[in-house]
């Protein structure tokens, strides 16, 4: 269940490329599941947790969304309200936020593999503060996770913030373009496979 915010979910094109990814290796023992885009007809893309705020009409999907046969509506988030809620809150809240959903998930599901990002850097020209905010929040997410695994519940840390220019690799500073859905699915290939096989 891929779980965040709208990098996470809509349109979501690097889980498109990551499950081709998936099928290439033979890992076909799977699926995405959610609440959100559980209806839009994708397999590739599917079901999911990734949950934006606002949203305004603008042009999406890029051409590797098409490609890889994501379901992308024609709109984008608002990244300037969505960074403006970010830029409020310290790491501290949110790994406190992180703590109570794992306790949540394994309420649900004891044994529960769970995969956390340090998330890719953001440069969105609205929010000056952010980019060091998710540089604090990376730093923290590995002691954070190395208290909150557990044999029967791992928690590991996926890297999706090395190799990642905002620059580059997205098209308002935040949101991932071509290239960074590719770098997106790249870093969740290996350890979500080391998770299912695992």
């Amino acid at each position: 269940m891929p779980l965040g915010d709208s990098i996470t979910g809509s349109p979501g094109c690097w889980r498109a490329l990551l499950w081709r990814k998936l099928q290439a290796a033979g890992v076909t023992n799977t699926k995405f599941v959610g609440t959100a885009g559980a209806g839009a007809g994708s397999r590739t893309t599917g079901a999911n947790e990734g949950h934006g705020g606002s949203w305004r009409r603008a042009s999406w999907p890029t051409s590797s969304c098409r490609a890889a046969g994501a379901d992308a509506p024609g709109r984008r988030h608002d990244a300037s309200r969505h960074q403006r809620r970010l830029d409020n809150k310290p790491a501290d809240d949110i790994l406190a936020a992180f703590s109570a959903m794992v306790d949540w998930m394994r309420a649900s599901k004891p044994g529960m593999k769970i995969l956390v990002a340090q998330i890719i850097p953001m440069n969105p020209p609205n929010c000056k503060d952010c980019g060091a905010r998710v540089v604090a929040l990376n730093k923290a997410i590995p002691a954070w996770a190395a208290n909150a695994t557990s044999p029967a519940s791992p928690v590991t840390v996926v890297d999706c913030w090395t190799g990642f220019d905002p620059a580059k690799d997205t098209g308002d500073g935040v949101h991932p373009n071509s290239a960074g859905n590719e770098k997106m699915a790249t870093c969740w290939f290996a350890p979500l496979v080391a998770a299912i096989k695992g």
